[in-house]
């Protein structure tokens, strides 16, 4: 893959696996109401269409790791659509089974598309397993911030702990950052002139990385008070970290392919 649909692609496969690796390894099911896996589930299916679109689209001819990742995405995009679909009719029980069958499709995509990587593999496979958790934790504690509006009865148990798996992924994506490098990117890049510049793509996805660990530091903050009003404003600095974290990963990848 290449260019800014393989950017994209990277970012968004990274997205959905965290998601889903955080929906159903976590007692989320044992916690929440069924409807906040329908939304979430609803929301994962576009980004995974979206993932599988933007692979077609950055995909480099004869790249066979960005052939597998083709059809890695599709295959995510139909089993998330399987589940996602059994949600909406009820049929909660085989929708989680189903849900766990993207668990090893979504690791085994990221694992693809590090082959498309310009550095060695391990290192490669390491920076999208620790952004997936990374872009996963924000984007599921803003979801499950907004939950708290519709299920009043439910506790912080569920949004502390994702709280506290973005601080983890926050150290996870500073060493993967770090592994990237600081030398200067290619130029084919899209995004931003500045991010072809000797060095600061790096820099800017390290700044936004801290900035995400200091907004996860006041979201725990913030839940230690005891109105309602706290999981509002916990919510309102997730909306913060999912800008700061996707910034961060945006730069961070523009490095990633040739």
């Amino acid at each position: 893959m290449s260019g800014p649909a393989g950017v994209t692609a990277l970012v968004l496969a990274e997205t959905v696996a965290g998601c889903l690796w955080l929906l159903f390894l976590t007692p989320l099911w044992a916690e929440v109401r069924r409807g906040f896996f329908t939304l979430t589930g609803s929301i994962v299916l576009a980004l995974s269409a979206a993932t599988w679109f933007s692979v077609r689209a950055g995909l480099v001819e004869g790249e066979r790791a960005g052939t597998c990742s083709l059809r890695l995405a599709a295959a995510l995009t139909l089993v998330n659509l399987v589940w996602v679909v059994l949600m909406y009719a009820k049929k909660h029980v085989p929708a989680r089974v189903v849900g766990f069958a993207t668990l090893p499709v979504s690791a085994a995509l990221l694992l693809a598309m590090a082959g498309t990587a310009e550095g060695s593999y391990p290192v490669a496979a390491f920076q999208l397993l620790a952004g997936a958790a990374f872009l996963g934790a924000v984007t599921d504690g803003l979801l499950l911030g907004h939950w708290y509006l519709t299920d009043r009865g439910l506790t912080r148990a569920p949004i502390e702990r994702l709280t506290l798996a973005l601080i983890i992924a926050t150290g996870f994506e500073v060493v993967a950052v770090l592994l990237g490098g600081f030398g200067p990117t290619g130029d084919d890049t899209q995004f931003n002139p500045l991010l072809t510049s000797a060095g600061l793509a790096a820099w800017i996805a390290l700044g936004m990385v801290a900035t995400t660990a200091l907004i996860a530091f006041l979201i725990r903050a913030a839940l230690k008070g005891e109105r309602s009003s706290a999981v509002q404003a916990a919510t309102g600095f997730f909306y913060l970290a999912v800008i700061t974290a996707l910034t961060a990963e945006f730069a961070a990848k523009v490095r990633f392919l040739p």
